[in-house]
């Protein structure tokens, strides 16, 4: 496999121009259903292979796990600054050396994974509730030059799902070929 696939299992992400309610529908049930594939992918998983990376110099297992937590924390902090302020900057955050912190090698995968969990029934449940307009209300990242609005940003969280969901895989499959 060339670097790219190996990086990108599922492709780079291609925002669609107008973002049809159907596509938002499927990325809520992306979402919704993301956090029992994962523990169903990686709960049994023991210590050894959870150090297993996707590719060379690429995160290991227990490190995806406890980065995916991470980030959708912000995505769901995201969503709701949106809903309460006027096109908010974001704060950004270096996921990679969040990634190196030494919590992302040695803290159980069941704590992000029940965070996980948590964090995701409370976004679907809060995008859901969302009307037509809130939808449409944006935030600003400080490294994007437009603004995100709240449906790319549920395409962009249930890609992210997907996306490292395919490196868990791509590293488990990595042990037995």
């Amino acid at each position: 496999m060339n670097i790219e696939t190996l990086k990108y299992p599922i492709g780079k992400l291609k925002m669609p121009k107008t973002i049809s309610d159907k596509e938002l529908q499927e990325a809520i049930t992306i979402l919704e259903l993301f956090p029992a594939q994962l523990r169903l992918l990686t709960a049994h998983l023991p210590e050894k292979t959870l150090q297993q990376t996707y590719r060379l110099e690429g995160w290991t297992i227990k490190q995806l796990i406890h980065h995916i937590a991470d980030s959708h924390h912000h995505s769901y902090t995201r969503f709701k600054w949106a809903l309460t302020e006027y096109n908010p900057t974001i704060k950004a955050y270096d996921e990679k050396t969040w990634a190196a912190l030494n919590e992302s090698h040695t803290m159980p995968i069941a704590w992000s994974l029940t965070h996980v969990e948590a964090i995701h029934y409370k976004m679907t449940y809060l995008l859901k509730s969302l009307t037509k307009e809130q939808w449409e209300r944006t935030f600003q990242h400080p490294d994007k030059k437009a603004p995100t609005s709240l449906k790319e940003n549920a395409l962009l969280y249930a890609w992210h799902s997907m996306h490292h969901f395919a490196h868990i895989k791509n590293a488990l499959d990595s042990l037995t070929s």
